[in-house]
């Protein structure tokens, strides 16, 4: 994906990586120190060394996180018959209609197995979140969203995460300030989802 408001640019484009064996070692000298190991990008799932690396931790006693956009549905099947995973975060960028727009991929169909994938797991550690900046996507857009989550019978949370307008930050693609703040009110908020709205101002929980 090639979303604009990406905040790890350096790891998208191909930057220089750290080798394997150097993060391997560092998991092994803080085995027991640390609780958790988070997979993230760019994109994790497109990385073939990820099952290894992800097994190596586990092995070593870490919980572990999953980062994903969904579109690797494959990857994530082979992870979670292989008890791999503790959590994922699942990032649902934008409706059908925006998607493409959005993402620069036409890859919907792939993102929709993963979500289907993760629905039939209630059990399951499971956050999806949505990036707003309300260029890109407004109130309707959301509760498109919304609606698609309540028809997969998704009950676990679902976050949005106000973009972050920090001039510090880089991002992919240069988003100039939002012109208003998306309005809260007008968020559908159905029972059985528990929504939680991330560095909006005030904060809605």
């Amino acid at each position: 994906m090639r979303c604009s408001y990406c905040h790890n640019p350096q790891i998208v484009l191909g930057a220089p990586q750290v080798p394997l064996h150097e993060v391997q070692r560092f998991l092994e000298r803080r085995s027991g120190l640390l609780d958790a190991v988070v997979f993230s990008g760019g994109e994790a799932t497109s990385w073939p060394e990820l099952p290894g690396l992800m097994r190596h931790a586990k092995q070593l006693g870490y919980a572990t996180k999953l980062d994903t956009n969904g579109l690797r549905p494959d990857v994530l099947t082979r992870l979670l018959d292989a008890q791999l995973l503790d959590t994922i975060a699942l990032d649902y960028k934008a409706p059908f209609n925006k998607f493409r727009h959005i993402t620069r991929t036409t890859a919907w169909q792939r993102f929709q197995t993963s979500l289907a994938l993760l629905c039939r797991q209630p059990q399951f550690l499971t956050e999806i979140r949505t990036t707003v900046h309300t260029s890109l996507l407004d109130e309707d857009d959301i509760n498109q969203i919304i609606s698609d989550l309540e028809q997969q019978n998704y009950t676990g949370t679902y976050t949005l995460q106000n973009y972050n307008n920090d001039r510090h930050t880089p991002t992919l693609a240069p988003l100039p300030p939002q012109s208003r703040p998306l309005d809260l009110t007008r968020i559908n908020r159905p029972a059985d989802l528990n929504i939680v709205f991330r560095n909006f101002r005030p904060a809605l929980h």
